[in-house]
Protein backbone atom coordinates (compact mmCIF):
# COMPACT_ATOMS: atom_id res chain seq x y z
CA UNK A 1 0.00 0.00 0.00
CA UNK A 2 2.91 2.62 1.17
CA UNK A 3 4.85 1.68 -2.19
CA UNK A 4 0.90 2.40 -4.69
CA UNK A 5 0.73 5.44 -3.07
CA UNK A 6 4.71 6.67 -3.99
CA UNK A 7 3.77 5.62 -7.71
CA UNK A 8 0.39 8.05 -7.05
CA UNK A 9 2.90 10.70 -5.59
CA UNK A 10 5.07 10.20 -8.57
CA UNK A 11 2.88 10.16 -11.29
CA UNK A 12 0.85 13.17 -10.61
CA UNK A 13 4.44 15.16 -9.91
CA UNK A 14 4.92 14.15 -13.53
CA UNK A 15 1.05 14.84 -14.73
CA UNK A 16 1.00 18.42 -12.45
CA UNK A 17 5.12 19.48 -12.08
CA UNK A 18 6.50 18.98 -15.91
CA UNK A 19 3.08 19.20 -17.16
CA UNK A 20 2.81 22.37 -15.51
CA UNK A 21 5.72 23.20 -16.43
CA UNK A 22 5.27 23.17 -20.21
CA UNK A 23 2.10 24.64 -20.03
CA UNK A 24 3.32 28.21 -18.02
CA UNK A 25 5.79 27.71 -21.02
CA UNK A 26 3.25 27.88 -23.76
CA UNK A 27 1.07 30.56 -22.34
CA UNK A 28 4.38 33.42 -21.54
CA UNK A 29 5.63 32.31 -25.28
CA UNK A 30 1.82 33.06 -26.30
CA UNK A 31 1.52 35.72 -24.22
CA UNK A 32 5.10 37.57 -25.47
CA UNK A 33 4.32 36.67 -29.31
CA UNK A 34 0.97 39.16 -28.65
CA UNK A 35 2.88 41.42 -26.44
CA UNK A 36 5.43 41.88 -29.37
CA UNK A 37 2.90 42.02 -32.11
CA UNK A 38 1.14 44.62 -30.46
CA UNK A 39 4.40 46.90 -29.63
CA UNK A 40 5.41 46.17 -33.45
CA UNK A 41 1.77 47.97 -34.16
CA UNK A 42 2.41 50.41 -32.43
CA UNK A 43 6.22 51.48 -32.69
CA UNK A 44 7.04 54.67 -34.73
CA UNK A 45 10.24 54.07 -36.37
CA UNK A 46 10.99 58.39 -36.83
CA UNK A 47 11.40 58.45 -33.33
CA UNK A 48 14.76 56.57 -33.54
CA UNK A 49 17.99 57.80 -34.45
CA UNK A 50 20.01 55.19 -34.36
CA UNK A 51 19.00 51.70 -35.87
CA UNK A 52 20.83 50.08 -32.71
CA UNK A 53 18.35 51.91 -30.25
CA UNK A 54 15.24 50.97 -32.50
CA UNK A 55 17.02 46.90 -32.76
CA UNK A 56 17.39 47.29 -28.78
CA UNK A 57 13.39 48.08 -28.26
CA UNK A 58 12.63 45.61 -31.16
CA UNK A 59 14.44 42.74 -29.92
CA UNK A 60 13.23 42.83 -26.06
CA UNK A 61 11.60 39.44 -24.89
CA UNK A 62 12.60 37.64 -28.45
CA UNK A 63 14.99 35.48 -26.86
CA UNK A 64 12.80 34.35 -24.42
CA UNK A 65 11.03 33.19 -27.02
CA UNK A 66 13.67 30.89 -28.62
CA UNK A 67 14.72 29.67 -25.80
CA UNK A 68 10.88 28.63 -24.67
CA UNK A 69 11.11 27.29 -28.25
CA UNK A 70 14.21 25.41 -28.10
CA UNK A 71 14.08 23.94 -24.73
CA UNK A 72 10.36 22.41 -24.25
CA UNK A 73 11.67 19.04 -26.35
CA UNK A 74 13.80 18.68 -23.52
CA UNK A 75 11.25 19.51 -20.73
CA UNK A 76 8.81 16.74 -22.83
CA UNK A 77 11.99 14.42 -22.57
CA UNK A 78 12.14 15.00 -19.10
CA UNK A 79 8.70 14.23 -18.24
CA UNK A 80 8.95 10.72 -20.54
CA UNK A 81 12.69 9.44 -18.50
CA UNK A 82 10.53 9.97 -15.64
CA UNK A 83 7.18 8.17 -17.19
CA UNK A 84 9.17 5.13 -18.34
CA UNK A 85 11.05 5.22 -14.68
CA UNK A 86 7.74 4.93 -12.80
CA UNK A 87 6.55 2.02 -15.27
CA UNK A 88 9.22 0.13 -14.92
CA UNK A 89 9.73 0.51 -10.95
CA UNK A 90 6.15 -0.10 -10.43
CA UNK A 91 6.74 -3.27 -12.87
CA UNK A 92 9.50 -4.43 -10.33
CA UNK A 93 7.56 -3.72 -7.52
CA UNK A 94 4.48 -5.82 -8.82
CA UNK A 95 6.92 -8.70 -9.62
CA UNK A 96 4.58 -9.50 -12.38
CA UNK A 97 4.46 -7.86 -15.94
CA UNK A 98 0.99 -6.48 -16.65
CA UNK A 99 1.29 -5.82 -20.47
CA UNK A 100 -1.94 -3.52 -20.19
CA UNK A 101 0.37 -1.59 -17.05
CA UNK A 102 3.29 -1.10 -19.29
CA UNK A 103 1.56 0.10 -22.25
CA UNK A 104 -0.50 2.30 -20.15
CA UNK A 105 2.74 3.53 -18.42
CA UNK A 106 4.50 4.09 -21.34
CA UNK A 107 1.86 5.83 -23.09
CA UNK A 108 1.16 8.22 -20.29
CA UNK A 109 4.85 8.70 -20.48
CA UNK A 110 4.80 9.76 -24.19
CA UNK A 111 2.12 12.05 -23.25
CA UNK A 112 5.10 14.52 -22.03
CA UNK A 113 7.58 14.42 -25.06
CA UNK A 114 4.29 15.34 -27.13
CA UNK A 115 3.08 18.13 -25.17
CA UNK A 116 6.67 19.50 -25.48
CA UNK A 117 6.45 19.27 -29.04
CA UNK A 118 3.19 21.21 -29.14
CA UNK A 119 4.89 23.94 -27.12
CA UNK A 120 7.68 23.81 -29.11
CA UNK A 121 7.03 24.35 -32.43
CA UNK A 122 4.34 27.75 -32.02
CA UNK A 123 6.94 28.91 -29.89
CA UNK A 124 9.65 28.49 -32.71
CA UNK A 125 7.14 29.84 -35.42
CA UNK A 126 6.19 32.49 -33.14
CA UNK A 127 10.15 33.39 -32.90
CA UNK A 128 10.29 33.32 -36.91
CA UNK A 129 7.44 35.69 -37.65
CA UNK A 130 8.93 38.33 -35.24
CA UNK A 131 12.38 37.68 -36.33
CA UNK A 132 10.86 39.06 -40.16
CA UNK A 133 9.02 41.53 -38.53
CA UNK A 134 11.94 43.03 -36.90
CA UNK A 135 13.76 42.87 -40.07
CA UNK A 136 11.22 44.42 -41.84
CA UNK A 137 11.05 47.43 -39.27
CA UNK A 138 14.66 47.82 -39.70
CA UNK A 139 14.79 47.46 -43.62
CA UNK A 140 12.04 51.01 -43.38
CA UNK A 141 13.95 52.51 -40.76
CA UNK A 142 17.04 52.62 -42.86
CA UNK A 143 14.94 53.44 -46.00
CA UNK A 144 13.10 56.50 -43.86
CA UNK A 145 16.82 57.11 -42.81
CA UNK A 146 18.01 57.85 -46.73
CA UNK A 147 15.09 60.13 -47.32
CA UNK A 148 15.96 61.93 -44.97
CA UNK A 149 19.84 62.53 -46.01
CA UNK A 150 18.81 63.01 -49.53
Amino acid sequence: MENNSWLELAEQTLNYGVMGILILMSIVSLWLFIERMMYFGNVRISDYETKDELELDLGDNLSTIATIGSNAPYVGLLGTVIGIMITFYSLGDMGAVDPKKIMTGLALALKATALGLVVAIPAIVFYNILLRKIERLLTQWEIASHKKRA
